[in-house]
């Protein structure tokens, strides 16, 4: 199963280019089986640019969660404590095998009503 993210340019950028290991989210997919991500970066991109393969989720209270992904998290500890700032969850999904599209693609073409999701929606 996959399903379609968005995620500001430059860390889908971070992603594509493999710096980035791990994608945070304050909610996580609710069906199982999601094997892919496809990657909407949001305006000004606005544009389908990749994909990625989950290599599995972490959730845990974000203390913890910063401590096992800040070396490969493609974020500073600034932005992720104001991310999750009075969470007691976070989740990181673990990026697999990014692959940029050779050509970026309109939202339309991937979902009908080409809104753009605000976390994520399956595809």
């Amino acid at each position: 199963m996959k399903v379609l993210l968005s995620i500001k340019p430059e860390y889908a950028e971070s992603i594509l280019d493999g710096s980035k290991h791990f994608e945070f989210r304050k909610s996580i997919f609710k069906r199982e089986g999601v094997e892919k991500v496809v990657i909407y970066a949001t305006m000004p991109v606005g544009k389908v640019v990749g994909e990625f393969d989950v290599d599995g989720v972490l959730a845990m209270e974000p203390r913890k969660l910063w401590k096992e992904t800040k070396e490969n998290a493609g974020i500073s500890h600034n932005f992720f404590r104001s991310y999750f700032s009075g969470k007691d969850k976070g989740f990181a999904i673990k990026v697999k095998n990014p692959r940029r599209y050779d050509t970026p693609c309109a939202l339309n073409e991937v979902i009908p009503n080409g809104v753009a999701p605000q976390s994520y929606r399956y595809l």
